[in-house]
């Protein structure tokens, strides 16, 4: 290769690299900003750092986590708060960039549905209702508390629930919860679908066990084991 075209090669690559670091927003702009980061638009550096990308500090010079979620920038109230309760507060650490980022419009922006629950300080990880609305369904009208017994902080389902604590499902009772929960009414259950169960034939087979206290099948039975049922009054001899 010629000294001449060495020299032509340089003076391209320094070109290039100055009008980088002078035109960013042209050079190597990934796409508009969200409506609210407008006026930023041909400044880069007012919230990227050279070589290391977007950096949170940037992010912390014009939004002030005590006021995120309460008033703009500018100091004004927000008329419509971005998120029902503020939360920003309660972060382990101020890391912007694990939830926002910009360049792809407010959906990318506002994050929703994939927030990570480990950045929130411990006691406020456990606050779930300070944030969520408790479901209006009749098992969660039941409960109130420790969402964690039931829900992880990764995602709202799958849910488990230690329903052995109550009744086993083993053996042909497992089956779907309408079964038992008819019309998906967790708050109370019938035994009365399957088998010989009519009110009358429970009946009339506890009496003749001189078992007078059946309404709570499952006081006595726990599992489809007939060997385990346990309780249950019994007529005196």
């Amino acid at each position: 290769m010629s000294r001449w075209l060495k020299i032509i090669l340089a003076v391209n690559l320094l070109a290039l690299a100055v009008l980088t670091f002078a035109y960013p927003h042209w050079m190597v702009g990934p796409g508009k900003l969200i409506p609210g980061h407008r006026a930023l638009d041909t400044d880069c550096f007012a919230c990227h750092a050279p070589f290391t990308g977007a950096a949170s500090s940037k992010c912390l010079a014009c939004h002030k986590a005590a006021d995120i979620g309460r008033v703009n920038t500018k100091g004004v109230a927000l008329a419509k708060p971005l998120t029902a309760t503020p939360f920003h507060q309660e972060l382990r650490v101020q890391d912007c960039m694990a939830c926002h980022s910009d360049h792809a419009g407010v959906k990318r922006y506002h994050v929703k549905g994939n927030f990570d629950h480990s950045l929130l300080k411990a006691d406020t990880g456990k606050q779930c209702q300070s944030c969520h609305h408790t479901p209006k369904d009749g098992l969660h009208q039941q409960i109130s508390g420790n969402c964690g017994q039931c829900h992880s902080q990764t995602a709202w389902t799958p849910a488990t629930f230690a329903h052995d604590k109550l009744f086993v499902l083993d053996g042909d009772h497992n089956a779907s919860c309408a079964t038992c929960h008819v019309r998906n009414d967790y708050s109370r259950y019938t035994c009365y679908g399957c088998h010989e169960h009519t009110p009358a034939n429970i009946r009339r087979k506890h009496v003749e066990e001189g078992i007078r206290k059946f309404d709570n099948c499952v006081e006595c039975h726990r599992s489809a084991d007939e060997d385990g049922i346990r309780g249950g009054e019994r007529e005196s001899d």
